[in-house]
């Protein structure tokens, strides 16, 4: 009985197949008869897609026995992408691409916007935003095919763009760091590698604006992954790009970070803290002074030239900018540190 069980349970149609360990995505399509309705979108996309396009397989009429079409998407990476063969006619029906329910057409025009991010950079710069918005609206297909083919293009882009899409980063970035902490594993790490991309091509002067907000969101594991990306975006200013977006505005969201629920956001704000003290210690001349505030008063002795006054130590620095348990915290943290590298 139970084989007979089994056998039942193989014949459900639309059950999806992954292989996430493999760089392929073995996923159902139903065969309906109403495939002739995207004959239109199908022959668009012929006109720009290259060899390593997706590919079916099942048996000699094209569907498997259970009534199902066996689309296999194989995930390219940057360097083995092949160009395009019609730019002209992929840049007209890409957008459509995009907003198409066709998960097949939609996986194969993703990887177009790749092929013309790194191919033909300039072709794509009018409609790159509205590009975006559509890879915005891929990372919420629930097809783990389309949302990992949207997270490495999202990778690509930023690679290329820099910080030409920091206008648009808005509705990919939640996305992002929501993905990264997501249950299935070859998901969680296409969108970690974009995430260091990101990281590593869009400045951190204009990037790090972006992410403060996500420090402070509802859902922990997004700020953890915020927190993750602040503390490995700031070392890329150096110490005069530290200064200038402020040392004080820096230590108060590690500060913050030190106390959150969850324990990467927790060792990255050490992470940061560590590499405040560093720069701060090191480049105190660059770095504000700490000047106790003293009433005025009316003195009777000559006028004299006033003298800069010595940068204070880290100690009050903390001090005068966080509140006293806030301070202390933080000391602590970086006096084991420091301890740490004394032993």
């Amino acid at each position: 009985m139970s084989e007979n069980a089994l056998r039942d349970l193989n014949t459900i149609p639309g059950a999806e197949r992954k292989n996430e360990d493999s760089s392929k995505a073995c996923l159902t399509k139903p065969s309906a008869d109403n495939a002739g309705e995207n004959a239109e979108e199908r022959q668009k996309k012929k006109s720009c897609a290259s060899l390593d396009s997706p590919s079916v397989n099942g048996n000699q009429d094209g569907t498997a026995n259970s009534g199902v079409e066996i689309i296999e998407v194989e995930y390219i990476d940057s360097e083995n992408l092949n160009d395009l063969e019609d730019v002209d006619t992929c840049l007209k029906t890409l957008l459509s691409g995009l907003d198409s329910k066709d998960w097949v057409l939609l996986c194969d025009s993703l990887n177009n916007v790749r092929r013309l991010s790194i191919f033909h950079k300039e072709a794509m710069l009018d409609m790159l935003g509205d590009v975006i918005t559509s890879i915005a609206k891929s990372l919420k297909n629930p097809r783990s095919a389309v949302c990992k083919t949207a997270l490495m293009t999202c990778a690509d882009i930023f690679s290329v763009y820099n910080d030409l899409i920091i206008d648009s980063l808005d509705p990919l970035l939640v996305q992002l760091l929501l993905k990264s902490s997501q249950d299935k594993r070859f998901v969680c790490e296409a969108a970690e590698r974009a995430l260091i991309s990101m990281t590593t091509w869009i400045s951190p002067i204009t990037l790090l604006p972006k992410l403060q907000p996500c420090l402070k969101n509802k859902n922990p594991r997004i700020r953890a992954k915020a927190s993750m990306c602040f503390s490995r975006s700031v070392p890329r200013l150096g110490a005069e790009g530290i200064k200038t977006y402020g040392i004080d505005k820096l230590i108060q969201v590690a500060a913050a970070q030190l106390s959150d629920q969850l324990p990467e956001s927790r060792e990255a704000a050490r992470a940061l803290l560590i590499e405040l003290q560093n720069v701060y210690e090191k480049f105190q001349d660059l770095m504000p002074a700490t000047v106790s505030e003293q009433p005025e008063t009316v003195s009777e002795q000559p006028e004299t030239v006033s003298e800069k006054p010595e940068p204070g130590s880290w100690e009050s620095f903390c001090q005068s900018q966080l509140s006293p348990l806030s301070a202390q915290a933080v000391l602590r943290v970086t006096s084991i540190a420091r301890e740490g590298l004394v032993s």
